[in-house]
């Protein structure tokens, strides 16, 4: 059966809409003929995702939240099973990121960061699963990214809400073995051309840009299409997502390493930028395309192959520097 006719006329939630993959991820369920609840915190970024998903025929919500916000995120659950009747998938999707020496970012932007990668996506949970269990069905979708995996090295907060996010979704998935028709799937994606490195919060000094290759956000929006149409416990999008998880499962030490001194070489070459909370604690008016610009849209070829051998050949040149 066809993915468009499996999500034809279901109830689809996806926090994080406004721009990213979350953007992406909404035309795609919309195109397959998915009812959309749209949530984020930009209401007018939102407006715009939803104008898009109704040209292309699909009926939407559009629901202004806070993930960190339980109660938010209870009312947006509940505004979407009032408008559509029941939710069948729900994706967890909206995140923020802030890079700096641990030690100088305030304990407060290490804090929300956590709340919203990572209680944001409990919240969701904790929203949509008491009606799942009274439908007997439903689709939890949790982006997390391969930093699920991949310390990041002047990301420690990151890393500690993606580190976390893994482990309570490993658990929810043993909690809810004796529930055949709920289903949580995992997405793993390596770097993405996104405008989630524009809107960070940057406590470094210097100009952030995504490690290469960076792939199309489109990849996930897809992936996502298709584990709500057959759902999968964990996807890995795009072969460096492998790599770098493989990486680090057999020199853990070693990788941190060679992640933090790649880290300290751009930063010592960058562009100098004006420190920021970026869209920690408020939503920010610029890069709400799925794009960040720094790769070539559009669908995988074949040079991602040779993209990810070099990345990978940079990790281990990366850890054999760490060494010395």
């Amino acid at each position: 059966m066809k993915i468009s006719k499996k999500l034809f006329n279901k109830s689809v939630v996806i926090t994080g809409a406004s721009s990213g993959v979350g953007r992406a991820a909404a035309t795609e369920f919309a195109l397959c003929g998915a009812r959309l609840t749209l949530a984020a915190r930009n209401e007018a970024a939102l407006d715009e995702v939803a104008q898009e998903c109704r040209q292309l025929g699909a009926e939407v919500l559009v629901f202004a939240a806070d993930v960190s916000d339980s109660n938010a995120v209870i009312n947006l659950a509940n505004a979407a099973v009032y408008f559509f009747g029941r939710i069948d998938v729900w994706v967890n999707n909206a995140g923020v990121l802030a890079a700096g020496p641990f030690d100088e970012m305030p304990m407060a932007v290490h804090e929300q960061v956590i709340r919203t990668n990572l209680l944001g996506y409990m919240n969701g949970v904790h929203a949509a699963l008491p009606f799942f269990k009274a439908q007997k069905s439903g689709i939890i979708i949790n982006n997390i990214s391969i930093g699920g995996f991949l310390p990041v090295p002047y990301g420690s907060g990151y890393t500690a809400s993606k580190f976390a996010l893994r482990g309570f979704s490993e658990a929810l998935k043993g909690e809810l073995a004796t529930w055949p028709d709920i289903h949580v799937c995992d997405l793993f994606p390596a770097f993405l051309d996104t405008p989630g490195i524009q809107h960070a919060g940057n406590y470094t000094g210097k100009v952030l840009k995504p490690a290469p290759p960076v792939y199309d956000p489109r990849r996930v929006a897809l992936a996502m299409v298709d584990v709500a149409a057959y759902p999968q416990s964990t996807r890995y999008v795009g072969s460096v997502s492998l790599l770098l998880k493989f990486a680090h499962a057999l020199f853990p030490q070693l990788t941190a390493n060679a992640t933090g001194t790649l880290m300290r070489r751009y930063l010592s070459q960058a562009d100098e930028i004006s420190k920021t909370d970026g869209n920690v604690f408020n939503t920010v008016n610029y890069g709400m395309s799925p794009y960040g610009g720094f790769g070539r849209p559009g669908k995988p070829g074949a040079h991602r192959k040779y993209l990810a051998a070099a990345a990978f050949a940079g990790l281990a040149a990366g850890i054999w520097l760490a060494r010395k």
